[in-house]
């Protein structure tokens, strides 16, 4: 009998816990790439709590439970998710540590699983959990996945080919500088678990995850400039081994952790912030020196090369002139109050599609009218979709994937016949004026993303006013429309900005806004080139 309902889904995880012996278990969007964008087989939370953001986390307590989301998500689980059933925690004002150092019974198991947590994760909750007499407790399966009766299976959908017309660089030659810089650092191999480093390092791409073109795959990166991969038989086609050749080894996704513990005795570097602790579990079970070190596929990635600039020319070319027309459509209709978020949203895909070369959307389209517009992630559905209303504002944030490159932007148009009001006026031209300073900032070498987002918030903050989300973010190369380690955003807080200094090749988004609850929202966002 299928559970319909998310209280008895809760219901009856508790029920497998107190099988299990645990107290608790702690559920996160994540997968065992840590992914930003999931699968649907990895869609745990949404199953369980009903809430459709992509950032956020559950713990499940015999007698409680909590969801933590940060800013950006604050009036979307009001909607989505029963506060009887789970209280809402704001990130960063808690987190799961300190909720469960303040929650959970002296000398509780907490269950987590080791594929969908990082080792910072873990390091700090059993950090926390240890001043009560309590730890985490790995398992070897997913409880949530013991009672999912109807739980999706991963894709086995076929990796693709990313040729060098649209890559710029040939896999050899990234798997060279890879191996340049374990040699370096006297590393005998790196493991690759993020799925847009596999993607990027290899030049393939894939269909498993929904908005993102990746591949469920791992990599072992070795300092002789070979490499292992490791995925599933059924996506390998006769293109991918010619393309791959001799240097990479085909493996089986079961062969990963084997072969993890094959390196015993081995200097391997892992990245905290891209590898799971499952990963941390198997080198150092098997005597493997474990260094820890940002994935070398990082900065390159984020660091365009010519191919890849023009790529993204030509994609912002295309995608701007779809969006051209759907205003021009919006103009005309909206005012008529015959459409809706959802309507909009499909006319919008609609006109990507008609380029011919619009491989999927890069997220789903955030069309927000009115007071939905103010919901900062806001994903309409058939219960939350809006009429455009006459003498209204609405926002519409989007993108799309073209093989030769990622889109994403947003505009807030008002909706006529009518005139808004003095002050919508100046709501939305500070944010223009944040947008346009930020996009004409001249600023030094050795600059951070940090250092310029008050260049976008400033017309804002002088008249009392601001925005809880991060102001830029980077795009990948017909990958990932959220790509680090740059970022534009405020030096600290729950959406802070790293410590990478802004470099020349870098694409980042540049997105202001202003957000009144119950009303509208507001954002401009257009790429900018480094």
């Amino acid at each position: 009998m299928l559970m319909n309902t998310h209280e008895a889904r809760l219901d009856a995880l508790r029920k497998e816990l107190k099988t299990r012996g645990l107290d608790g278990f702690v559920i996160p969007i994540s997968d065992e790439h840590m992914s930003e964008y999931v699968g649907a087989y990895a869609q745990r939370l949404a199953w369980l709590t009903g809430f459709g953001g992509s950032a956020g986390t559950a713990v499940v307590l015999a007698g409680s439970a909590a969801i933590f989301i940060d800013g950006r998500y604050t009036l979307q689980v009001r909607e989505q998710v029963e506060e009887r059933l789970f209280s809402y925690q704001s990130v960063p004002g808690t987190s799961v540590a300190a909720w469960l150092a303040a929650t959970a019974p002296a000398g509780a198991k907490i269950g987590f699983d080791p594929w969908l947590h990082g080792k910072p994760w873990v390091d700090a909750v059993n950090k926390a959990l240890r001043e009560s007499g309590g730890a985490l407790e790995p398992v070897d399966s997913n409880p949530v996945d013991a009672i999912w009766q109807d739980r999706p299976a991963p894709s086995l959908a076929p990796a693709l080919v990313h040729g060098a017309e649209y890559a710029g660089v040939s896999s050899e030659t990234k798997r060279s500088a890879a191996a340049e810089w374990l040699t370096e650092r006297k590393l005998d191999a790196a493991v690759i678990s993020a799925l847009d480093g596999v993607a990027w390092l290899l030049n393939i791409r894939g269909s498993d995850v929904e908005r993102t073109p990746v591949a469920l795959s791992f990599v072992l990166a070795h300092a002789d400039g070979t490499a292992d991969l490791f995925i599933a038989p059924e996506k390998v086609t006769p293109e991918l081994r010619t393309h791959l050749g001799n240097a990479v080894t085909i493996r089986d996704r079961n062969e990963f952790v084997p072969q993890l513990k094959a390196l015993a005795g081995k200097r391997v570097a892992v990245d905290p912030e891209r590898s799971v602790q499952a990963v941390f579990a198997a080198l150092e079970g098997a005597g493997a020196s474990v260094i820890e070190l940002t994935d070398p596929t990082v900065l390159p990635k984020a660091i365009k090369n010519p191919v890849e600039q023009a790529g993204h020319r030509a994609a912002q070319a295309r995608d701007g002139a779809a969006i051209a027309r759907f205003l021009h459509w919006v103009a005309l209709e909206g005012p008529g109050g015959g459409e809706t978020e959802l309507s909009a949203a499909a006319k919008l895909q609609a006109l990507r599609e008609e380029t011919g070369l619009l491989r999927d959307l890069s997220f789903d389209t955030i069309s927000g009218a009115g007071p939905n517009g103010a919901v900062v992630h806001y994903r309409v559905s058939e219960e939350t979709n809006r009429r455009i209303e006459p003498n209204s504002v609405y926002l519409v944030d989007s993108g799309g994937q073209y093989a030769d490159g990622t889109t994403d932007i947003t505009r807030t148009v008002w909706i006529g016949p009518g005139e808004p009001d003095a002050l919508l006026k100046d709501r939305f031209t500070r944010v223009l004026k944040g947008h346009i300073a930020l996009a004409l900032a001249i600023f030094p070498k050795g600059t951070l993303g940090s250092q310029l987002d008050s260049f976008a918030r400033q017309h804002l903050w002088q008249a009392g006013l601001d925005y809880m989300h991060g102001t830029g973010h980077g795009v990948g190369s017909f990958l990932s429309v959220h790509e680090g380690p740059q970022r534009i955003a405020k030096a600290q807080g729950g959406q802070a900005g790293t410590g990478q200094e802004l470099l020349a090749g870098m694409i980042l988004s540049n997105e202001p806004g202003y957000y009144k609850t119950g009303e509208y929202g507001i954002r401009i966002e257009n790429l900018v080139l480094v």
